[in-house]
């Protein structure tokens, strides 16, 4: 296979999508062949507490291959900055690499959504810097990490779209658990919420003699246990999200007299699976409406990374599907989501009915897998080959041991289907990352750990 003047072998496509080109064996290819050029190049991503992320590439420098290294260059950027989330990007090494990236995240640029969002996020400016190659800082991106305490009297607190959950937890033990329905998504006012939360958290509080901490899971993006981006708010008018719901959290935990961790959900359905499990070293991969992820590190804890896969790069095809939110394509959402599902099936000439929701699509593809349908086999064995490359490259950028795959699409028959099918990948295309990574679903036992009480060992 050629992609860009770069040559690399791919054992089996997906077979409805005959055109993908897998990042990894593309970057893999391009780095091969750059390391001929002894030209190296580093890009660094700062965010708060002066957390800063390096990564460390090579590149031609100049030549027949300049392209393919701003290309190669950029969707690494891409990446890190979706991985690790941050507000300032250095580019050292490359002068005219740094300023194609430079320009593509300007006001008006390419990627523009992608600075826009991370400047929302952190509340600063995004900014893009060049400097040389002997200006590199060191990495320092150590210090921030939470996650498995289970000592004393705990409280966990679970926001999903539908119901939330709460656990008294006395250490590591649940005394009390509760599930109450509830409607964040379709509600305008922010004091829903927050009575909500203060009402869950003083009912578990009852059954404990105190509360040393409170741990929360909840979907969106938090910085220091504020919220800055969550579906849960989209209602709330802007006004009323800046005034009331960034700070609700902390809010709430004033009331209860005690510490607060806020996590996104996908970190916190990664801790819980490794306390399920008993290994560390997970990356969590949800596939529902879109593709969310979470990481648990070697040592079992949190590491405030934006993990949000779903914007991350893994497919190069010029051809890729293009993402309706970022406007960018190749991205994970339309790969490891219902989207990707539906995508397939119009490739493999199923039809819908014209007024179907995704999801309900969703259910008539696994309805056609569970009676055996031809067209429908396929579709997850597509999205297998996908997850087998996406594996080896999430294992490139995270160096974990095991991903625990979970959600909407990867129910019943096409569940099994997918992982199979990605195992055989991996090992296939690359051999020595087979070895070091296991693609798993949650057994039973991982199941049982609650997302409230996962949350309560922030």
């Amino acid at each position: 296979m050629n992609w860009n003047g770069l040559e690399y072998d791919l054992k089996a496509a997906p077979p409805l999508d005959a055109g993908f080109a897998p990042f990894l064996k593309i970057l893999e290819s391009h780095q091969k062949s750059a390391r001929e050029s002894g030209r190296k190049l580093a890009i660094s991503i700062r965010r708060p507490g002066d957390h800063v992320s390096v990564y460390e590439m090579m590149v031609h420098g100049g030549g027949q291959m300049a392209r393919a290294d701003e290309l190669i260059t950029e969707r690494v950027v891409k990446f890190l900055l979706w991985m690790k989330g941050g507000y300032e990007v250095t580019v050292y090494g490359g002068e005219t690499i740094g300023r194609h990236i430079e320009s593509l995240y300007k006001s008006g640029g390419k990627r523009a959504f992608d600075a826009d969002f991370m400047a929302r996020v952190y509340e600063k400016p995004f900014a893009v810097y060049v400097k040389k190659y002997e200006e590199k800082i060191a990495e320092s991106d150590e210090a921030y990490s939470l996650g498995g305490n289970a000592d004393g009297c705990r409280i966990g607190f679970d926001a999903g779209g539908s119901d939330r959950k709460v656990s008294a937890v006395i250490d590591g033990e649940a005394v009390f658990s509760e599930e109450v329905v509830w409607h964040p998504k379709t509600t305008a006012d922010p004091d829903y919420h927050y009575q909500g939360i203060v009402s869950a958290l003083k009912k578990a509080q009852t059954y404990l003699p105190r509360v040393d901490a409170i741990g929360v899971s909840s979907a969106g993006i938090y910085v220091d246990n504020r919220c800055m981006v969550a579906s849960l708010f989209l209602k709330v008018p802007q006004d009323l999200f800046d005034a009331k719901v960034k700070d609700i959290y902390l809010r709430a935990a004033k009331e209860i007299g005690a510490p607060v961790k806020v996590a996104n959900d996908g970190d916190v359905a990664a801790l819980a699976g490794a306390m399920g499990l008993g290994e560390n070293s997970i990356l969590g991969v949800a596939m529902g409406t879109s593709e969310a992820a979470g990481f648990v590190d070697g040592s079992g804890q949190i590491r405030g990374w934006l993990n949000e896969l779903a914007f991350a790069p893994v497919d190069l095809s010029q051809d890729a599907m293009r993402d309706e939110w970022s406007g960018d394509i190749g991205c994970g959402v339309k790969y490891f989501s219902q989207d990707g599902v539906i995508k397939l099936a119009a490739n493999a000439g199923i039809a819908f009915e014209e007024t179907a929701t995704p999801a309900e699509k969703l259910k008539a593809v696994q309805e056609l897998l569970q009676k055996d349908e031809d067209a429908a086999r396929p579709i997850y064995e597509s999205i297998g080959i996908y997850l087998g490359h996406a594996a080896a490259l999430y294992h490139h950028f995270y160096h974990m041991k095991n991903i625990l795959v979970m959600g909407r699409v990867l129910s019943g028959k096409g569940g099994e289907i997918i992982v199979e099918t990605a195992t055989k990948t991996l090992a296939d295309e690359y051999p020595s990352y087979g070895k070091a990574v296991r693609i798993m679903l949650p057994d039973e036992k991982t199941r049982r750990v609650g997302q409230s009480v996962a949350a309560a060992s922030l």
